[in-house]
């Protein structure tokens, strides 16, 4: 498949961090985007080269729209973790990409999977919606490329990290230290999805992508040093108080469901979940930048300039 020709692209979840991204990667590449939305205009992210359609995924007539006229489509489920809705959205996607011919749809599960059943809403719903899709475009010309990140670094150049890391050298996050992870930021994530939409012989393939190694807390604080050019200490955070700041912020529904991948790991289970990557970057001819390379391009001087003007 040829990436040389402009494709049409439906991205469900460009209002969110990581369909943004992907969106506008497909906009810098002069591909045509849409999304779907229910934000009022004066609300919606500055996507440059985005074209918005008004609509929710609980409406399979808003979902065919999205999709018509679409060559493929990039996906990434809300913060939703109730099972029937989920599986609703699914079905709702699945049928528009049927029904209007798109060629390649690629599934972001927004997380590692574990391989057994689990208790855990985050796995169970991305697990389900994968099922959905692929029960739903089976028999059909639509191929299905499922992709599953492990964690991301932009989730550390946040208001809840930034500040600590610049000024104090302090990286807490709810993961514990030996836990390694091969962490990807949201733009290597949206070179994974172009990849995923353009590549010939990763149809049908369910593939664990992530960063350029496999961390553990201490190694992840060592990488952000050597970035930031200054010591930085790797604090492992409760679950629970990682959960209740999220809280603020999504609401406490949405912060239960995410937080539960953190009650997860730090319970042991898993330990290898967001390791390694399955040979995704080769499959995909992805390259993710290493750690350290991420951390030197971001503006981290923000947190200290805030710091000085409120001061």
């Amino acid at each position: 498949m040829s990436d040389q020709i402009p494709m049409r692209v439906a991205v469900v979840g460009a209002t969110g961090f990581q369909g943004g991204a992907v969106a506008r990667l497909l906009a810098e590449r002069k591909h045509r985007v849409r999304t779907l939305t229910r934000r009022p205009e004066g609300e919606r992210p500055a996507l440059a080269g985005t074209a918005f359609v008004n609509g929710d995924l609980a409406h399979a007539d808003h979902v065919r729209h999205l999709f018509e006229r679409a060559t493929h489509a990039s996906v990434v489920m809300p913060l939703v973790y109730d099972a029937e809705t989920v599986g609703a959205y699914a079905r709702n996607i699945a049928d528009a990409a049927r029904e209007t011919g798109v060629r390649r749809v690629v599934y972001n599960s927004n997380t590692r999977v574990p391989r057994a059943s689990t208790d855990v809403a985050a796995f169970e719903t991305r697990r389900l919606a994968e099922t959905v899709l692929r029960e739903g475009l089976r028999g059909s010309d639509v191929e299905l490329v499922v992709l599953r990140p492990p964690v991301y670094l932009d989730n550390l150049f946040s208001p809840w990290n930034g500040p600590a890391l610049a000024k104090e050298g302090v990286l807490a996050y709810p993961l514990p230290a030996a836990t390694r992870t091969a962490w990807i930021s949201h733009r290597d994530l949206a070179e994974a999805v172009y990849a995923a939409l353009t590549v010939d012989g990763v149809a049908g393939r369910t593939l664990d992508i992530g960063g350029s190694r496999s961390l553990t807390g201490h190694e992840l604080a060592q990488a952000f040093a050597r970035g930031l050019g200054r010591d930085v200490r790797y604090v492992p955070l409760d679950p629970h108080v990682f959960e209740e700041g999220l809280a603020r912020v999504v609401g406490p529904v949405a912060a239960a469901g995410v937080a539960g991948i953190y009650h997860y790991l730090a319970s042991g289970a898993g330990p290898d979940l967001m390791a390694a990557d399955d040979g995704a970057a080769g499959a995909l001819s992805v390259r993710p930048a290493p750690v350290d390379e991420w951390v030197a391009r971001q503006p981290w001087q923000i947190w200290s300039d805030e710091a000085t003007a409120a001061s």
